[in-house]
């Protein structure tokens, strides 16, 4: 028996670095205040890293737009790996020539992902560990995230590129 609900408990873990970055951040700022000398450094430093958790867990946050959806997303190895119940398949990270927001997909929305070799792999945004792409186009180059947000949540009526390998730029 539990004594939170549900969608209390799955608010809290959507919203989970965020309030370690909160927790980090007041635990900072209150050695920052009540200490001298090198706690009071080392407050004022903790307070700085929770800052920066917060910032990045608020656009985590923003990159979850739900589970249950079909399929499993898996990344090993700078390898994405996607198992859907019809479809699926494997694209390597540092083969990745483009990423693509289609959002006339149904039931979700889905992320194209098409390597240098033309193969492509059709991801939906609601699929279980989806979550983990963010890490995954973080770390491609010349990627713009806030803009890669503003577009996951705008849901345009087309499908739109979000990163271009061979042009290291976002529309």
């Amino acid at each position: 028996m539990s004594f939170i609900r549900q969608e209390a408990l799955n608010g809290i873990w959507r919203w989970r670095e965020t309030l370690v970055g909160i927790f980090v951040a007041v635990c900072g700022m209150y050695w920052a205040i009540g200490q001298q000398g090198i706690l009071a450094a080392v407050g004022i430093s903790l307070a700085v890293v929770g800052a920066l958790v917060i910032f990045a867990g608020i656009q985590r946050t923003r990159f979850r737009v739900g589970a249950g959806g079909p399929g499993l997303v898996q990344v090993v190895e700078r390898m994405v790996t996607y198992y859907g119940a019809i479809e699926g398949g494997s694209v390597s990270i540092d083969a990745l020539e483009s990423v693509q927001l289609d959002p006339r997909s149904k039931p979700a929305a889905e992320w194209v992902l098409t390597e240098s070799g033309g193969q492509v792999l059709h991801i939906p945004t609601n699929a279980e560990n989806a979550e983990a792409l963010f890490d995954v186009f973080a770390s491609l180059d010349g990627i713009r995230t806030e803009n890669m947000l503003t577009k996951l949540r705008a849901n345009p009526g087309k499908r739109v590129e979000i990163w271009n390998g061979s042009q290291r730029l976002v529309h």
